[in-house]
């Protein structure tokens, strides 16, 4: 039996259902399979934006070949109902999100994953992190989106239509 949600009027159908966009953090395989199952009974709608998570304690390490497992697995799970995302906590950081673009992935950085720039060197700002993992994808030809492009892969509605 589940707890009662404080307001009967509060319950919903659905995670999403007024139009909140959600990204999905999963530290470990279990995550997925929980996410498969809630999809199939239709609580969450595609497409998932799945950021997979690495290096956090309690969570799948951060060795390449848990990138890899991770990424099949949701291949397998969810087909092309989702977004692939990655996220590397601390010293992984770079190396795990360059890995996973390089599989076609989308990625994360930033102060709140790692407060370096490089070994022994704290970054500025997450701009500082961000012109670095640009400049590292652009060497290897990959472009990263816009952000008008991010928001429409990601299906958001943009800040003029937010309310402040």
């Amino acid at each position: 039996m589940g707890y009662p949600l404080p307001c009967p009027s509060l319950r919903l159908s659905r995670v999403g259902a007024l139009g909140t966009r959600f990204e999905f953090e999963c530290y470990d395989v279990g995550h997925l399979y929980t996410l498969a199952h809630f999809l199939d009974r239709g609580l969450v709608e595609p497409p998932l934006f799945v950021q997979t998570v690495f290096g956090i304690l309690g969570g799948i390490g951060p060795e390449p070949d848990h990138l890899l497992h991770m990424r099949r697995t949701a291949d397998r799970l969810f087909g092309d109902a989702y977004v692939w995302s990655i996220l590397g906590a601390g010293r992984h950081q770079t190396r795990l999100v360059t890995i996973g673009a390089i599989m076609g992935g989308n990625v994360r950085v930033g102060l709140e994953d790692s407060l370096y720039y490089a070994k022994g060197e704290l970054a500025q700002s997450n701009a500082d992190q961000v012109a670095k993992i640009v400049r590292i994808l652009r060497e290897l030809s990959l472009e990263p989106a816009t952000p008008d492009e991010a928001r429409g892969l990601l299906a958001l509605k943009g800040a003029e239509a937010t309310r402040i």
